[in-house]
């Protein structure tokens, strides 16, 4: 038959066997807790977080590869804001409500874990986008308004922590 893949999203450590998972990998006849107990393994670094994952399954040999993704970029502010995931930032906060602040090297930080799945060419530009989405969050960075911080990285003041 070849191969299926199987998506889901997945609290890390925190994998179970019921649905998403559970059905799909009980139709692809491979060995449940051993695909539950690899995800667990690989996820356990993002806990509390909710990641997205891929099990491959090879239908003819009942092999399996997990391939895990890295969580979105709003919920890796939230994990340096120490806010529980299920919290929603508010839609369009555009700074009626401050919902935390981040320094500049968690921002720094955040853009590394993401560079691989980034669209930007370079590390200034997924920093670009790490405090864009602290501006729809309603996150400062460096206790400023998002927009001071962007220009800021614009003009070059913060080339140094870039590096």
């Amino acid at each position: 038959m070849g191969k299926t893949t199987i998506p889901a999203l997945v609290e890390g450590g925190n994998a179970t066997a019921g649905p998403p998972l559970g059905p799909a990998l009980g139709a692809a006849k491979v060995n449940i807790g051993q695909v539950i107990a690899l995800i667990n393994q690989k996820t356990v670094a993002f806990k509390g977080i909710s990641v997205p994952v891929k099990v491959i399954v090879d239908t003819d040999s009942k092999t399996f590869e997990v391939d895990v993704g890295t969580p979105p970029v709003s919920a890796l502010i939230k994990k340096e804001l120490g806010i529980k995931e299920n919290v929603k930032e508010e839609p369009g906060a555009k700074g009626k409500r401050i919902l935390g602040n981040v320094s500049f090297e968690q921002v720094v930080g955040i853009a590394k874990a993401k560079k691989d799945s980034s669209l930007a060419k370079d590390l200034k530009g997924s920093v670009k986008e790490v405090i864009g989405t602290c501006k729809s969050m309603g996150v400062t960075v460096d206790g400023k308004d998002p927009k001071e911080a962007l220009k800021a990285v614009q003009e070059g003041a913060y080339d140094e922590k870039i590096k």
